[in-house]
């Protein structure tokens, strides 16, 4: 018995120091990256909602959980107690330091994409909302992580060349997956070109890329199809 435990402490002990040496080569900063665009990527049971239900069900979720979150954020924002606390339990470590600003009010990027799903949803068909909006969730994680990871050659600002392709290629895989519901063309090669830039360029456009890259995406599908 006296064996078994040493050499189960033991292997306690070589995990322990695997992780951390994981740790000691992963830097913080993208770690906490990973952890934020993880939570980025759990949104994509929004597209998943759209598709499988009708479009008033849609929007009615959508509206009451930005309402909710409006009021959580700005209760938070005023230092109510109870507001405060959900805001801490429900977005945590994944929140960016502008949100983090207690000097002015600073809309986290679940309002932004919250507002997106509302107004694809609204205006746009089912296939494109669809689209756009998993185009937003999974090519900006791609952008993100890829850029941080391995982004040598800077092209504007701190967007890297590499995070730019990830974002572009990453953006035509997903189109292309959604062949089955809608058609893969020379428009969503478009589409996909128009969001890569409105990507790169979000700080010019001063609009946060969680609304503007899916309503590019929907506005080139919707008008050139």
């Amino acid at each position: 018995m006296s064996r078994i435990l040493k050499n189960k402490e033991k292997i306690v002990e070589k995990i322990n120091e695997y992780r951390a040496s994981i740790e000691s080569t992963v830097p913080k900063a993208y770690r906490h990256e990973v952890y934020r665009k993880t939570i980025h990527l759990s949104s994509l049971w929004i597209p998943t909602l759209i598709y499988f239900t009708p479009g008033w069900i849609a929007l009615l979720v959508f509206f009451v959980l930005l309402c909710g979150d409006i009021f959580i954020e700005y209760g938070s924002f005023r230092r109510w107690k109870w507001a405060r606390i959900s805001f801490a339990l429900i977005f945590g470590k994944g929140l960016r330091n502008a949100e983090r600003n207690h000097l002015r009010f600073v809309p986290s990027g679940g309002i932004y994409v919250l507002t997106s799903a509302l107004l694809c949803t609204l205006f746009f068909s089912k296939p494109v909302a669809v689209i756009s909006l998993t185009v937003m969730l999974v090519s900006d994680t791609m952008a993100a992580l890829v850029g941080k990871a391995i982004g040598r050659r800077k092209i504007y600002k701190q967007k890297t060349l590499e995070g730019t392709n990830a974002f572009f290629l990453s953006a035509l895989a997903v189109s292309m997956l959604f062949e089955p519901i809608y058609h893969f063309t020379y428009v969503s090669v478009i589409a996909c070109a128009v969001a890569t830039i409105v990507e790169l360029y979000e700080d010019t456009l001063e609009l946060d890329d969680n609304l503007a890259i899916p309503l590019s995406i929907g506005a080139v599908l919707m008008l050139m199809s």
